[in-house]
């Protein structure tokens, strides 16, 4: 019997384990070795609108987070930062690239139960090393058909990995936290897009649900996925 799904996409970064919340405690250690030169609120303004200037330049993860953060220094001290901050600012961006995975709930069940009838992919953003590394710590590497690490999260990109890894985009699905990552460029490759809200999402990512998508669904957690891939069939 034909089949309407399957291939299952996974994000990984806050969908499959934390993420996001080790960036927030950065950022917090950030803005108290500045506190002397700004307030809070306008150092997360500064951070922020760096890293969006900086993503063409650096891409996404840690490394370019650590970048943005040197560069937001120089710029609200006049370039007068103590060396002792820059170094400060590195020490944490390799405690970001140390910290032990987290795995959220439910999320080696449902790609265990997944990947017993569909082929499972993880398609991920970020640096490769990191991203290699988070993925072999999580202990769920061997449960994945394939494993594609991205610049970006297009259309186009989708369509090219559904069409290697599978039988094309519309019979895949993918899954994750970011509607604007995960789920609209998904379902606009003519695949299902379900998104797993994380309760920090980094504003990049931010978007408006695609409510009126026919493909579009969302799940409280991932702990509702295998009935939902077992209800579209």
């Amino acid at each position: 019997m034909a089949r309407n799904l399957t291939t299952i996409g996974f994000d990984a970064d806050d969908t499959l384990w934390q993420n996001e919340r080790f960036f927030r405690l950065t950022q917090e250690r950030f803005a108290a070795l500045l506190k002397d030169y700004a307030d809070g609120d306008h150092l997360h303004d500064r951070l922020l609108a760096a890293e969006r200037r900086n993503l063409g330049h650096y891409g996404f993860g840690i490394k370019g987070f650590t970048l943005s953060m040197i560069e937001t220094a120089i710029e609200v001290t006049d370039q007068q930062v103590p060396a002792s901050v820059i170094s400060e600012l590195i020490a944490a961006g390799q405690e970001m690239l140390q910290h032990p995975i987290e795995l959220l709930p439910h999320a080696r069940e449902a790609v265990e139960e997944i990947a017993a009838s569909h082929r499972v992919l993880l398609i991920t953003k970020g640096d490769l090393l990191d991203q290699e590394r988070k993925l072999a710590q999580s202990g769920l590497g061997d449960l994945f058909d394939g494993v594609e690490i991205v610049s970006a999260k297009t259309r186009t990109v989708y369509e090219d990995i559904f069409t290697r890894h599978g039988n094309g985009a519309a019979e895949a699905m993918m899954v994750g936290n970011s509607l604007r990552s995960d789920v609209k460029p998904a379902i606009e490759a003519g695949g299902w897009g379900v998104h797993v809200p994380h309760h920090l999402t980094w504003e990049v990512e931010h978007d408006e649900p695609p409510e009126n998508a026919p493909r579009y669904r969302a799940i409280d957690d991932l702990g509702a996925l295998a009935s939902l891939v077992n209800e579209i069939g």
